[in-house]
């Protein structure tokens, strides 16, 4: 798989380097802002109550 995106990514090696980097940025903050936002009220330690 990751021979295939670095294929596609255009540019030489300097173009294929900014590109990974923003395809990572990209994944991370989809991550961040959207999945686990979603994803946290279903995790099963949200009802721990310390006291």
């Amino acid at each position: 798989m990751y021979t295939w995106i670095w294929r596609i990514l255009p540019g030489g090696l300097p173009g294929k380097l900014v590109g990974s980097v923003l395809l990572i940025a990209a994944v991370s903050v989809l991550l961040l802002f959207v999945v686990f936002p979603w994803v946290e009220p279903m995790l099963p330690f949200n009802d721990i109550t310390v006291e």
